[in-house]
């Protein structure tokens, strides 16, 4: 598959109190006549909110944006009171769910990372949690974090591609991480049964980081995008045919860094979605989300 950029759509320049320094981890969610774009910005003190604009993805324009952040960094003590970040926004029955990243920070490691859940009951305007713990606490499958939850519901099943530690190494610059995508099922969205189905694993000891996932169904295929990590951020790109067992085809359907400008040292965070016959792909550059958002189309 071929991509064409279309450029930045999303410049975070606190266009409300809530928009900070960066537009991060992009979220589309289709309403009627426009889509819903939720994103994490980060305030004066470097936590992350996550908030939303509306736009219309055909034509690039900019039709509101949401005064107020619709979750922002939890209680003091909270595993989320350092920030939190967007990673998957779905409709299932009534309700709007919120599946997100609470951070945390450390001391004999940076930070703590858990997937949480905020849920709306008023079309996705406003989310309160469903509980002040994480969705996925550390577990022994889990042990060291769990972030970048992507859901989707197949014949009352839930189904979660989630980022998952595996260890943090000694390194010249202090404590790295190493998280790959793992796999989970629940019934009710709310309890989750994690058996440590690895989905994506490093390829390289050079490789030590993967993005938060974007799994669509199309057809008998499942196709997903993410990011892994060496020096920079890139996007790639895997196929399975059950959701479960996955071959990575990072050479293909993928957006590189432009030689110049916003993307020139990373690409990350895509999300794609389908309208018609055509996949846009949302995605963020340079800085983790400083420069924005951009925009690419399937050719």
């Amino acid at each position: 598959m071929v991509w064409v950029k279309r450029g930045l759509i999303i410049v975070p320049a606190q266009q409300a109190p809530w928009i900070g320094t960066h537009a991060a981890l992009p979220v589309v969610r289709r309403l009627d006549d426009r889509d819903r774009v939720y994103f994490s910005s980060r305030d004066a003190a470097g936590r992350s909110h996550i908030g939303y604009v509306d736009l219309s993805l055909a034509s690039g324009d900019l039709l509101a944006v949401a005064p107020d952040p619709i979750l922002s960094p939890g209680r003091l003590g909270a595993f989320d009171d350092a920030g939190v970040t967007s990673s998957c926004v779905i409709d299932h029955g009534h309700r709007t769910y919120c599946f997100y990243t609470g951070w945390a920070l450390g001391k004999s490691v940076p930070f703590y990372l858990n997937a949480g859940l905020a849920c709306s009951d008023d079309g996705g305007l406003t989310f309160e949690r469903v509980s002040p713990a994480p969705l996925l606490d550390r577990s022994a499958v889990d042990p060291y974090l769990t972030a970048s939850p992507w859901v989707m519901v197949e014949n009352g099943t839930w189904r979660m591609w989630y980022v998952s530690g595996t260890e943090w190494t000694d390194a010249a610059e202090g404590p790295r991480h190493r998280y790959h995508i793992k796999y989970a099922e629940s019934r009710d969205g709310l309890r989750w049964e994690r058996t440590g189905i690895v989905c994506l694993d490093y390829r390289s000891v050079e490789e030590f980081a993967f993005g938060r996932p974007c799994v669509l169904r199309d057809g008998n295929l499942y196709r997903m995008w993410y990011s892994y990590r060496g020096p920079y951020y890139r996007i790639g790109y895997a196929e399975s045919a059950d959701g479960i067992v996955w071959a990575r085809r990072d050479s293909t359907s993928v957006v590189p860094p432009s030689d110049t400008g916003w993307d020139s040292e990373m690409t990350t965070y895509p999300v794609v979605v389908r309208r018609g016959d055509r996949l846009y792909m949302l995605y963020n550059g340079n800085g983790y989300g400083r420069t924005g958002i951009g925009l690419a189309l399937s050719a």
